[in-house]
Order: structure tokens, then sequence, then C-alpha cells
């Protein structure tokens, strides 16, 4: 669909004052018109902006798939903004919440005349902790020669900072070993009994945050913090008025993640080396901290080893008393061990309360880590699924099936009784001392600073990809959101013009190393054709490595052309070199390899990017304990898993992949699918009707044909 300005007697009048407003605001001649000369407006943008603002009016709720280029963030954040109303939005990812307060809320504030106080507030891992900058100080690991630079940065940046928000140091790579080591987590924060609490930059954080008219967060913390209530969320939530959640396909899924138990080996081992650290440091010789540190290590090293050797992403079934193919007496005998050890490690930490808050706070985590050894030797909760990760470090995880529960009772339907504190009634100095939802009081309605009732609020959901019908099922199920209103606006991009899709007709059958050496050739030549401009996609870690060396290979003696894969460097890193093409230091174009998170997220609009490459279709791993127990489940209640299952989670993965091709009005480019079971299959139609009006070409003839118009805009 091309966007053309709105003829004001063919659109459906608004409903709401607020509507009216943001009508006038999105229209030719408004405020965005004047600012801004190539400003046009959209179909799509208002009549999502309407929807918005007649769901924020009347306090309802409201799900909104909004094609790639409707401009949603504008559609959305407008009518909050004109509302008058606070205003919480969450993100998939910290990027996208910078974007959003760096960028985005400050032009519409300053252009809307609005003197609005946003505040950004993201987990504790983000920020510097200035108590563990100072016990990193004396770590022998920061003395090393290749750490040294990075050391001076963080002590550069911790003496200029404000915020703490480690987002905004500059120089040190998001992987480096010291970032652990200068900031904290949940664990081992002491809480108000830390001796920098009153300059902590969480805390300035939280205080921002609760005087806020708008607050930016992320999914991450808004479901750890429904998990635990020890990141601010909570307390912050019943004060607003609407919730906006943005990137909205991640929610089941990181949902799940936090609103379940894990415990891992590194969970242990890291609680383990700061017990030993701070042993040594504040309390040698009055316990055998070396003893207690060997053997527990040793118990998880046992541990580990009974839960075998396997291959990268391998998850093992638990239907029963332990994880599928693994030795019963093994298991439980090292089970017991761990439990042992850390039981040993308790009752040492408990004699050295007095001694201070370090001691207090790692009592408390044996604690906690004991609680999930005795949840994890005990028959998996009703609702959940239950499985191990086995490849490098062990993760034990139960899991609820969905977040459809916790999103009704929780959140749509929250009862006044278990509704958080008033606004103001909230210090730093209270977090450790929060009371749980049960034993909160009766909110008193009404009062200003007050907790909202439940029906007063208003919840938006969107995305560019929820779903393949107009009910948009694939997200709004699992979410709880069955019966909310779903809107569905298209891009405005004319994709019969600007892509074409590929899909070969006698390609090896996927699964093979043959299938994969045809995928990595068939990008090699069409890479060469356009000079780079290239990410490829792959379905697995094993493909991702197989198609890279196979690239490599393929162009060892192009030295114009750089094959870039995921892991190598940062993702940050890998992006902005591909980004930057034949203009880089060398003047290559980039092949750029990925699999997992770079299906989404990845925006490289202009003639960066040109070719998009999936290897196969994305199929969810049916071995997969998850998907096993999910499939299950939907078969138990009638229905039929390929049809209602996998095909449509094919279908928004697929959406998502070919998504990263067309960011503008301007670009062009070709995808490339893999898989001729979108030829052979009866289901291949229902998959390439996601794509929308994209033109297919029929062969390879074809293929050549709209790579050499490609390449010749490069010589225009």
């Amino acid at each position: 669909m091309r966007s053309t300005p709105i003829d004001a007697d063919a659109v459906q009048p608004p409903h709401s004052e607020l509507a009216e407003q943001v009508t006038h605001m999105l229209s030719a001649y408004g405020p965005l018109a004047r600012d801004n000369p190539s400003y046009r407006q959209r179909d799509g943008q208002l009549e999502m902006a309407c929807a918005v603002a007649d769901a924020i009016a009347r306090s309802e709720a409201l799900v909104v798939e909004a094609g790639t280029g409707v401009g949603k963030t504008f559609a959305y954040l407008i009518p909050a903004l004109l509302s008058g109303d606070r205003v919480l939005v969450s993100t998939a990812t910290k990027n996208l919440q910078d974007q959003l307060y760096t960028r985005d809320l400050p032009y519409l504030t300053g252009l809307l005349g609005l003197p609005l106080r946003k505040a950004l507030l993201k987990g504790r891992s983000s920020y510097l902790c200035l108590y563990r900058l100072e016990l990193a100080r004396q770590d022998p690991v920061v003395h090393l020669r290749e750490l040294q630079a990075d050391m001076h940065r963080i002590e550069q940046f911790a003496r200029r900072t404000l915020s703490g928000d480690m987002s905004e140091l500059e120089g040190v790579d998001e992987r480096s070993q010291l970032l652990p080591l200068v900031t904290s987590t949940r664990d081992n924060c002491l809480g108000q009994q830390c001796p920098h609490s009153k300059n902590c930059h969480v805390n300035l954080a939280r205080r921002e945050a609760m005087a806020a008219d708008v607050v930016v967060v992320n999914h991450h913390l808004f479901f750890a913090d429904m998990a635990v209530r020890e990141s601010g969320v909570a307390e912050l939530l019943p004060t607003v008025h609407t919730v906006i959640f943005d990137e909205a396909h991640q929610l089941n899924d990181i949902g799940t993640q936090f609103l379940g138990q894990q415990l891992s080996t590194s969970h242990v081992l890291d609680f383990n080396r700061d017990m030993l650290a701070t042993g040594m440091q504040l309390a040698r010789g009055l316990a055998p901290w070396q003893d207690l540190s060997r053997d527990l290590e040793q118990a998880v090293r046992e541990w580990r080893l009974a839960g075998g050797r396997h291959a990268s992403g391998t998850r093992l079934r638990w239907t029963g008393e332990i994880p599928e193919g693994l030795d019963p007496d093994a298991w439980l005998g090292t089970m017991r061990g761990l439990q042992e050890r850390l039981q040993q490690a308790s009752e040492a930490l408990e004699m050295m309360s007095e001694l201070g808050p370090d001691f207090v706070r790692l009592r408390q985590r044996a604690t906690e880590l004991l609680d999930k050894v005795q949840l994890f030797r005990r028959s998996c909760s009703a609702g959940h699924v239950r499985w191990v990760d086995a490849s490098g470090m062990l993760r034990l995880v139960e899991s609820p099936l969905d977040i459809a529960k916790v999103v009704r009772e929780k959140l749509l339907q929250q009862a006044p009784a278990q509704a958080a504190p008033a606004a103001q009634d909230w210090t730093p100095e209270d977090e450790d001392e929060m009371p749980w939802e049960d034993d909160l009081p009766e909110p008193e309605w009404g009062v200003v600073g007050s907790p909202l009732p439940p029906a007063k609020r208003s919840w938006i959901f969107t995305s560019a990809t929820l779903g393949e019908n107009d009910r948009l099922e694939w997200f709004t199920r699992p979410c709880g959101l069955d019966e909310v209103p779903t809107l569905r606006v298209e891009s405005p991009f004319d994709y019969a013009r600007q892509a074409a899709v590929y899909v070969p007709r006698s390609f090896p059958p996927p699964g093979g190393i043959d299938h994969l050496h045809a995928v990595a050739d068939l990008a090699a030549r069409s890479a060469r054709v356009l000079g780079g401009r290239t990410l490829v996609l792959t379905t697995t870690l094993r493909g991702l490595r197989a198609i890279a060396e196979r690239l490599r290979e393929q162009l060892e003696h192009d030295s114009d052309l750089l094959v870039l894969m995921q892991g190598e460097a940062s993702k940050a890193r890998l992006i902005a070199r591909f980004r930057e093409g034949r203009q880089g230091e060398r003047g290559q174009g980039c092949i750029l390899v990925a699999s997992a998170s770079f299906w989404e997220g990845v925006d490289v609009p202009g003639d960066a990017l040109e070719l998009v490459v999936i290897d196969k279709l994305p199929f969810p791993p049916p071995q997969d304990p998850l998907v096993e127990a999910r499939t299950q489940r939907l078969e138990r209640e009638g229905g039929n898993a390929f049809r209602e299952y996998f095909l449509p989670e094919t279908a928004v993965m697929l959406k998502q992949g070919a998504g990263r091709l067309i960011r503008s009005e301007s670009d062009q480019g070709v995808l490339i699918i893999g898989d001729s079971r979108l030829l052979q299959k009866n289901y291949g139609s229902r998959l390439l009707r996601v794509l929308g009006d994209v033109r297919r070409l029929p062969d390879e003839a074809a293929l050549d044909e709209a790579l050499q118009q490609l390449a010749k805009t490069h010589q225009a």
C-alpha cells in the first residue's frame, strides 16, 4: 500500500477528542508537516494513532500489527503524550529504549510544547555499581595488561557520569570481562546496606522514574520485576494510566523466561567466587573459605559431568524424576552433593553475618540456591514444562507454557488488593523491605498519586509482526489477549516494485551439508554481482558455521569481499561494519552470516543491504521440550499441532527475517529462500502469502537479471 495525503471527508470521524487532536497532529498541515518539509501524511499511521487514542481515552486494551514503514512509534507516542496521563513504554531491547529516550521523546515533547518529565529505567546490570567498582580495583584480573586500557576508561567514566548508564561508556567492548565486575545483579547487590546506597545510580534512576510523566523500560525488566519485584516497575505501574508494549511479539518468549525458575552451574560458580573473594578479604582465618570454595566447585564439576556431554543447543526432556538419558544414581547423587556443599557454605556465612552486609547477602544467595535445588528435586509444577540446557554450562529450567494467565490476572484484570503502594510512599531505602503482593494494603483509589483501579488503565500492544490472520492469534492466544480488539495496518511500501523473491526448485533437501553448501554457493555468486550487500540468515548454529566457512572458501580470492560471521565480534560492531560496506577502511563489500537475534532488530536502509538469503524454513524444532509441551497441550484440546502451531510460528519468523530487506520507501532488493518445500508442499502458498505482494522470480535467469538491475544502480 502506498501512502497518500488523506482526504478528511473520506476518513471515519474520530471517536474521541484525543483522536481529533492526533488527527490534527498527523495531518498534512499539522505541526509535524510544518517542522519537516519532507513529511507526508500516511493513512496507516493515522489509522493506528486514532485507534490508540480511542483506547487510551476509553481505558481499554488494543493490539496493533503495524507493518514496516507505518511509523508506529509516533503513532502510539503522540496520543500517549497528548493524553496528559502518565505513560509507561516497554520495548524489546535496550537499544530501542535508548532510541525512544534520546531521540523520539525529546523531539515530540519539544514539537508539542509539552513540559513532560521523562525517565529511562533499566536493570541493575546496566548501571555502574560504585561498590563493585571499589572491589574490582582489588581484583587481580584488572591488572592484566590487555584489560588495563578498559579499566582506565571505566575509571574515567565513573568520574564524569551522572546516570551511570553503561550504554554511555565508549571504547569498551560489550563482551569485556570487566563489565560484570563493575556492575551489580540482584544476587550481589547489598541494597540499603551498601555503603554507596545514597549515590547509587540504580536508586537515582528509580527516583527519576517515580517522578517522571513518561518512563521507558524493556520487556526483560518488566517481567523480571513481575517475578521478583525488585527493579522498580512494580512500584511504578499502579500510578500509570497507559502501558505500551512496543515489539510486543517478544512478550511471550521473554515472559516465560522470567516467570519460570532457573538454576545453572554459572549461578553457583558466581556465588562461589564471590564467597571466596569476600571471605578472604573481610574474614580471612575466620572460616575455611578455600576449603568451602574448593568443595563447592568440585560438587558443581561432578554435577556438570552427571549432565553428560551433548552438542551445542541440546535440551534434555525432563518429564519424570530425572532428565531423560541421564544416569539416575549419578544425577540424584550429585544434586544431593550440591545441596550439602551449599548448606555448609550457608552455615559458615551465617556465623559471619555480624561482620557486614556482604555476608548477609551471601547467606541470602546461598538460601536462594538451596531453595532452587530443592525445587528441582521435586516434581515439575502443574502447567509448566521442565528441561535441562546441557551444552556448555548446565542450566535447569522450569517454565510456564505461556504468559496468558499472568497477563489476564495481573495486568488486564488486576485486583485492587494486589496493587503496589502509592508512588510517594516508596524510597530507595525501602527496597529490601517491600511487601509481596499478598501483604499489600487496600489502596485508596482516587487519592492523588495513589494506584489507579484496573478499569482505568489502557494497554497497547504493537509490533510489525504479530500473526498471519486478522485476529492475530499467534500473539493474542498465548498472551491471554483473545478478547482484546485487534487492528492490522499494512506497510506503505510498494513491495511489488521494491522487492522480489526467489525459491530454487532443485535444491538439496534441507538438513544436510549439501543443502548448506548449495545455499552458500548461491549466496556467494549473488554477492559477487552486488559487491557484497548480502545478509545470510540461518536457522541453526550448525548452518551458521557451515555456510560462513563455505563462503570464505568460495570467496578466498575475492579480495574486495569480506565475510562477517556472528560471534566473531559484538552485534553492534558487525552491523556497523556491514553498513559501511565498500566505504570501510579496505573498501570491501560485506556478506554477513548470522542467526538468532539477527532475524529481527537489524535495520540497514539504503543500498548497504540488497540481498537477504534465508537458508531454510524456520520451523520450530519439534524435539525441543517447550515446543513439544505446547504442541501436546494443543492436541489434547483437539487442535492440529502442525497447522495451528508449527505453521504460524514459521510464518511469523519468516516474515521477521524477510523484513530485514526493505526498510524504507526507496529500498530495493531480492530475497532468496533456499527451501524448495515452499514450491512442493501444500502449505508453501500459505507461508509465501506472509511476504505480501513481493514479485516472484521463476528461475535463476530471472534472479540473475534482478541482481544485475540492482548492480546497475550502483554505477549510475
